[in-house]
Order: structure tokens, then C-alpha cells, then sequence
């Protein structure tokens, strides 16, 4: 094969819970990932037969689409296992001449390996021949801090030009968050009243049940601020929040989503207290590779404006955290009340664990009288056997849209850089003001001061 999808990192977690079963469903589905022999770059001293013996089971447990035999031999015998120390710069022309050796011309490098190493691993692959015409794949966070980031896309660019980064948000590849654009643009009872004369709030939430597990060393560095909120909220917040685009799978997509972000109400200009709340869950720093003494947030509540045309005065609330007594992630969208007496018309996009719509309205009480009821109408597309199979998981999507070199799911350096720049400006702001890191009981809705952040305004976290 003269094409190579390469993993650096390819005995992690990532790789073994993601990666492959997103290549394997690929294989059985003929995506353009068949075209392409995988190889796995680790460290450890395994056997190609041996990788596959463990991938093997992972792909059995994890993948999409019915696991076989017949299947996974035809997947497996594509797969190349190359011991390698990635962190010694030796190495790379000896991997250059394992390339050469098997006649590879067409690359695609992923990096699922701790982020301090995505600068060294790109800088290295220029001594690979042919490495800075292919395409790299990047995992978030890009970068630990806003200078940290600028370095590291400065690294990347001297060997990659910028089409060449696809940076990788996973949550642009859930089948309802892409979903948003639609039921935004293609329903006019929903199109026509998308601003803040008849949206009263919205609320993004992405709430865990679990710990940080495993991920203590690499949690204890970021935090909910820099983990959920700079990347995969920020990300949703602006496709909600966006102007249509002209055009959905080009740069006009990035446009707007970047006005948004621009549009953001500049720190300082509200109380960082009227804005911002940050816990952290009972038992965090008995986790493992977490500090004893860590003030790492594992939750983060915030209260932001979009000071545009459309949404100047709705307030946008966004959650996150972990230990939570419920998993799920969902889009809020609270319409305002037509008088006091009447409740509100009520927009949910249920994009995991289930996939689905929920929408709340009202309509007059059954029998003879002039009482206002709420009805409830609620989709779950993931409850259906045939779209659960026939929908591509994320990561799939995503490694697919790289091979056809389609960048609009994937962030932009800028956008990168404009929600790292307010995430900071926000922690540091909280800091200044000596605001507390709260704590919280595991399997509890988080601290009860982001309830009373919403409370101090008139409004509540929803709940169906």
C-alpha cells in the first residue's frame, strides 16, 4: 500500500476505546480509512500477531457494527505494529527508512499521545521524506495555556502548512450536534424566533458521572476550564449561537462561529462572581497522580452574554463537571412566556447519552375549562436499532472527514485561540477576586452556588 494512517500512541486508551473500533467499523463499511495500512507506533515490545491479539477485544467490546472473524482478519491484516521511542529523535530516520522500505508515499499521523509531545512529534516527522505534504491529527488540549498553544500551532506550521492541522474535537462529530445547524435552519417555527426578543436562555450542559479514572496526571494539569468549557463548549455555544452560513462546509461556517466568540460580553464588564462558579468533587485529591494539596476544578458553571444584534440581553448558562449524579449533555433553549400565567415553551437537544429532541408547549386542559397544560412531545433517534447501527460514531466521522480533507468539523487555529484567551482572563479574574474552588458531594448535581448563580436571576437548571 502506497497509504499510511499512522498512530503515534497506539497502546493508549485513545487508541484501543476509540481509534481502532472507528477503523474497524470503517473496514466493514468500505470508508475511504480501508484504502490505508494502519500502523501503530508504541513503545512497548509487542509482536504485530500480539497487537492484534489485544486489539482484537477491544474492537469486540467497543465497535459499532457486528464484530466477526472474518471481519476483523481482514481489518488486522492491514495493521503494522512498529516498536519505537518517539521521544528520541534517532528514531525518525529509522522510521523514515521503515516508510520507504514498505513503499509509502501518502500519510495521515495521529497524535494520541499526551499534548507536550505534539510539538516534538511534528517537529521530528520532517526528517521522515514526504511526512510535510500529509495531514496530522491533533487531540485536545492544544496546548496546556494560550502561550503554550501559540508555540505549539508555531511548531506545527513549520512543518505543516495550515490545511494540513486537523485539529480534533470529537463532540463535532455527535450525530445531534450536527444536528443543531439543521433544527435551527430548516424549521421555520424554530428559525424565525432564534434571538433573544423570544429566547429568554440557553443552557449547554455536559455533566459526567465518573472521575478523572485513569486521567488523573493529564487532569490535574487542565481542569474543567481548559478539559470541557475552552474546546467542546465554546464549540457548541457558537454553532447554537451562530448566523446562518453561506456555505456549510467551508470557511463561512468558521466565520461566524468566530463572531460569536468575538462577541462575547469582555471579561470584567459583569461581576467575575455574577459569572463564574469553580468545585471541585469530594475525594479529588485521593485520585491517583492527583496532588494532595490540588486546586485543579473538576466542575465549572458560567453565566455569558453574546453582546450581537440578535442575542444582546439572553443570558447563555454553561455547565460542566464530574462525580455528577447524572450523565448527559444537552442544549436548552428556554423560549420567553407570551404573559406571567403560562409556562414556557422549552427546545432540548439531547446529544448523549441519548440522542434525541424534546420539545415543551402548551395547549389547553382536556375537558371544559380554560386551565393552560403543558404537553410533551420527546424524539429519541438513538432508541431506534437501525439508527444506532447506521450512524457513525464520532471518531469515525471525523477520521473520514481528514482522508476526504474536509476541515469545517474540526477546530481552527483561531477559534483556538479566542476561547483560550477568554478562559483565562476568566480563571484569572476569579482568582483576583479571591473567589473560593467549592466543594461538592460525588453523585450530587454539583455546588449549590451554580444553582444560586442562576437563581440570583430568575432562573433554574433544567430538568424534564
Amino acid at each position: 500500500m502506497s497509504k499510511a494512517f499512522t498512530i503515534f500512541g497506539g497502546t493508549g486508551d485513545l487508541t484501543f476505546r476509540k481509534l481502532l473500533p472507528a477503523l474497524y467499523n470503517g473496514s466493514i463499511s468500505g470508508a475511504e480509512s480501508e484504502d490505508y495500512q494502519i500502523i501503530i507506533i508504541g513503545r512497548r515490545e509487542y509482536t504485530t500477531e500480539q497487537y492484534c491479539a489485544l486489539a482484537r477485544e477491544w474492537v469486540q467490546k467497543f465497535a459499532r457494527l457486528p464484530y466477526s472473524d472474518r471481519a476483523f482478519g481482514r481489518f488486522a491484516s492491514r495493521i503494522a505494529y512498529y516498536r519505537m521511542d518517539f521521544s528520541d529523535p534517532a528514531a525518525y530516520q529509522e522510521l523514515n527508512d521503515y516508510f520507504s522500505a514498505h513503499g509509502i508515499e501518502e500519510f495521515i499521523f495521529y497524535l494520541a499521545v499526551a499534548p507536550r509531545f505534539f510539538g516534538l512529534i511534528a517537529e521530528n516527522l520532517a526528517s521522515v521524506s514526504g511526512a510535510s505534504r500529509g495531514k496530522v491529527i491533533l487531540e485536545k488540549p492544544f496546548g496546556e495555556t494560550l502561550e503554550a498553544a501559540k508555540d505549539l500551532n508555531r511548531r506545527l506550521e513549520t512543518i505543516f502548512s495550515p490545511d494540513q492541522i486537523y485539529r480534533i474535537d470529537h463532540y463535532l462529530g455527535k450525530e445531534m450536534v450536527r444536528n443543531i445547524e439543521t433544527i435551527r435552519f430548516s424549521n421555520p417555527i424554530f428559525t424565525n424566533l432564534w434571538d433573544a426578543r423570544f429566547i429568554e436562555s440557553v443552557q449547554i450542559s455536559a455533566l459526567e458521572d465518573v472521575g478523572v479514572e485513569s486521567r488523573g496526571g493529564y487532569y490535574d494539569e487542565a481542569g474543567a476550564m481548559k478539559d470541557m468549557v475552552q474546546n467542546h463548549l465554546f464549540q457548541i455555544l457558537s454553532i447554537v449561537a451562530m448566523e446562518r452560513p453561506s456555505d456549510y462546509i467551508g470557511s463561512d461556517m468558521h466565520a461566524e462561529q468566530l463572531k460569536v466568540l468575538h462577541a462575547l460580553r469582555p471579561v470584567g464588564q459583569e461581576p467575575i462572581k455574577d459569572t463564574l462558579v469553580l468545585g471541585q468533587y469530594e475525594g479529588y485529591r485521593q485520585e491517583k497522580l492527583v496532588g494532595a494539596h490540588s486546586q485543579t476544578d473538576t466542575y465549572a458553571a458560567l453565566r455569558l452574554f453574546i453582546d450581537n444584534d440578535r442575542w444582546r440581553g439572553a443570558p447563555f448558562y454553561i455547565r460542566t463537571g464530574k462525580k455528577l449524579g447524572e450523565r448527559e449533555m444537552n442544549v436548552v433553549v428556554t423560549f420567553r412566556r407570551p404573559r406571567p400565567d403560562v409556562a414556557h415553551n422549552v427546545l432540548v437537544i439531547r446529544i448523549q447519552p441519548t440522542e434525541g429532541v424534546y420539545l415543551q408547549f402548551n395547549i389547553q386542559k382536556p375537558g371544559d375549562t380554560t386551565d393552560i397544560t403543558q404537553a410533551k412531545m420527546d424524539f429519541c433517534q438513538s432508541c431506534l436499532l437501525e439508527n444506532r447501527i447506521n450512524t457513525p460514531e464520532a471518531y469515525e466521522r471525523l477520521i473520514g472527514a481528514c482522508i476526504r480533507g474536509e476541515h469545517f468539523w474540526f477546530s481552527q487555529w483561531d477559534q483556538i485561540e479566542t476561547g483560550w484567551e477568554y478562559v483565562e482572563q476568566l480563571r484569572t479574574a476569579y482568582r483576583e477576586a479571591g473567589l473560593p474552588l467549592v466543594s461538592y458531594p460525588t453523585g450530587s448535581s454539583g455546588p449549590v452556588q451554580a444553582d444560586r448563580l442562576l437563581e440570583r436571576f430568575g432562573h433554574a437548571w433544567f430538568k424534564t
